[in-house]
């Protein structure tokens, strides 16, 4: 009879286990299928694999590599007292997802569209024959700036913030790919560089749109995410707040489009998942049709 109880007991902790959407670092559930097996969300803002990419411990951000066969998450602490994270690249092998650990310093890369070149800031590799080249920079006036993000357009255009703007305004500037050679960041013009704490910028690959984050009055609250389209002119149109089906009184930062065109990606501040007083950054996913209801009809 206690044997039968026992044996009860195991089999339950096992069913609970199971049913858990939180796992441990090292416990993954089999990921299969595209956007590492998660249930693509519509027109909803959803957390993205939770458990598996967000974490209750860290603050948490990824993206996808051009040929969406590598998700690369970044993890940060909240607090000091918290351990080191572990950020993680998921790897697609056949059907399935395998994770693999980052040595530790090493940063996330962005991804020019094309994946033939990886860019650390002001540096940059290029793909080779034999896997990719030593670090280059882009030069000494991308040296004097530090660039917390960048994005890359088909043509080469870049896109790139400041970190730490002391005057809190976060300049976003651009850059142009003219005979293989990267122009000096200029400033983006006042329909983009307005408000404070721009950052984050993400470029469409054929460039027909800008994507970022900052704070303005006529926001929801803490930092949102705004789009401008690009006019007939070549000229950059107004910004537009992409709504409260993103935005929230929280803060949302770090607008990116899945390489495929499908899903925007971004990160929201949410209250802590343990219960503890504070809040951490969350990544979600949200259909990207919300970009084409906003663009202006021509």
């Amino acid at each position: 009879m206690m044997d039968r109880f026992y044996m009860f007991i195991i089999l339950l902790l096992s069913i609970l286990t199971m049913s858990s959407k939180s796992y441990s670092q090292n416990e993954y559930p089999a990921l299969k299928g595209p956007y590492l097996g998660q249930t693509t969300p519509g027109l909803t803002a959803r957390p993205f694999a939770p458990g598996i990419v967000n974490t209750e411990e860290w603050g948490d951000a990824g993206g996808f590599s051009p040929d969406m066969n590598e998700f690369f998450v970044t993890r940060w602490k909240h607090s000091r007292d918290a351990r080191e994270p572990e950020s993680v690249i998921f790897r697609k092998v056949g059907d399935q997802w395998h994770k693999i650990a980052v040595p530790a310093g090493e940063s996330r890369p962005f991804y020019a569209p094309d994946g033939k070149t990886l860019h650390y800031g002001a540096k940059y590799k290029e793909r080779t024959a034999d896997g990719w080249s030593e670090l280059k920079s882009l030069g000494p006036a991308f040296e004097e700036i530090r660039i917390m993000s960048l994005a890359a357009s088909v043509k080469g255009t870049l896109v790139l913030d400041e970190r730490g703007s002391s005057a809190g305004d976060g300049t976003l500037r651009y850059s142009r790919l003219v005979s293989g050679k990267w122009q000096d960041p200029k400033p983006l013009p006042k329909e983009i560089n307005t408000g404070t704490w721009n950052a984050h910028p993400y470029i469409a690959p054929d460039e027909s749109y800008l994507m970022w984050d900052g704070e303005r009055d006529s926001g929801y609250g803490d930092a949102d995410l705004y789009i401008s389209f690009r006019q007939k002119d070549g000229s950059w149109g107004e910004a537009i707040n992409l709504g409260d089906k993103v935005n929230t009184a929280a803060e949302e930062r770090g607008a990116q489009v899945t390489p495929d065109g499908k899903f925007l990606f971004f990160n929201r501040m949410v209250p802590y998942a343990n219960g503890k007083a504070g809040s951490q950054s969350d990544l979600y996913w949200i259909d990207a049709q919300i970009i084409e209801d906003l663009r202006p009809k021509q």
